[in-house]
């Protein structure tokens, strides 16, 4: 298991450089240079000049590099001059509110998907599995902007019971006092990792179903209900930790939608404003954390896997 956690680690740690050699060369050839885009197109060449000396943009692009990776590794992203402010203030004071959205509209989505995949094993090829996978492809192939949309327009115009905008504060404490703005933003970022999620639980228990062990323990007698929860299921359930961990991206590319959409003062709010305004820095900034907590995700998947599958203990990780 160990050297299978090793090796994990080890290609971890190599795409996050080469991640951050991208990020730096993105920034290394945008149109005009880093300069350009952080002083914006009225800047002299003489402003443009003592900009690339401050920051050591004139210096051959290794050396540059080197001097990236040392920044990053002191925690500085950058500098927004659009919001004259550090990035990592900004990330800072918005990436435990994306966090808070993630995790709970994760949460929701794997609670009702579990259930509902196994249900669809349990009675494969009947009306109930016809039913929830026409569901799930439905709310799968539905644009994200349409759905919550849709759900603004019924439970905030037709059913005025939930608020059209999700909560405002600088914090997650206050994000929680008004609990009832994440009703409608979890919902809709959950909508789509449910469909995900419970297409994928219904597939591996019915490879599960089908094995030997589960022929073996009917033979000995266990109840149907047993057989189902605590082998099939409990062993189904070991891909979806690795799933959980790449779906990262797919959140975030969620929560820039829904954020946006609801006004949710998070990272993929502040992601899309910064497209806006072209700001590069934030914008880098911004995909360079997201890389790394995919990578991160998928290693973390990785592990848990490893420590809960005895296939992984048993080969010794090859």
């Amino acid at each position: 298991m160990w050297r299978y956690i090793l090796k994990r680690l080890g290609q971890a740690i190599i795409v996050m450089f080469l991640v951050t050699f991208l990020t730096f060369l993105i920034l290394h050839l945008l149109p005009g240079g880093a300069a350009r885009s952080a002083l914006g197109k009225e800047a002299t060449e003489a402003q443009i000049i003592a900009y690339n000396a401050q920051m050591g943009y004139d210096q051959p692009f290794i050396i540059q590099y080197g001097m990236y990776l040392g920044r990053l590794f002191q925690g500085d992203l950058g500098f927004s001059f659009q919001q004259n402010q550090p990035i990592a203030d900004l990330i800072a004071q918005r990436l435990p509110k994306t966090i808070v959205l993630s995790l709970l509209s994760t949460v929701l989505a794997v609670v009702i998907a579990v259930p509902l995949g196994a249900l669809q094993a349990v009675r494969r090829n009947k009306p109930a599995d016809y039913l929830i996978t026409g569901v799930a492809l439905l709310a799968y192939a539905t644009p994200l902007f349409f759905l919550g949309m849709l759900l603004i327009v019924l439970f905030s115009q037709v059913w005025p019971i939930l608020p059209p905008q999700a909560p405002q504060g600088f914090t997650v404490a206050e994000i929680f006092s008004q609990w009832q703005g994440l009703i409608l933003p979890v919902i809709t970022l959950a909508i789509v990792a449910l469909a995900a999620f419970t297409r994928y639980v219904r597939s591996t228990m019915v490879d599960n179903l089908n094995e030997n062990y589960i022929r073996t323990a009917q033979a000995k007698g266990l109840s149907p209900a047993r057989v189902t929860l605590k082998h099939a299921l409990g062993n189904s359930l070991f891909p979806v930790i690795t799933l959980l961990g790449m779906y990262v991206p797919h959140l975030f590319s969620g929560a820039l939608v829904v954020e946006s959409l609801f006004n949710y003062p998070g990272m993929g709010l502040m992601f899309w404003q910064a497209t806006q305004t072209r700001d590069f820095p934030v914008l880098l900034a911004v995909t360079l954390i997201v890389s790394f907590a995919t990578v991160i995700g998928a290693l973390l998947a990785d592990i848990a896997y490893a420590m809960v599958d005895p296939r992984v203990r048993l080969s010794g990780g090859k």
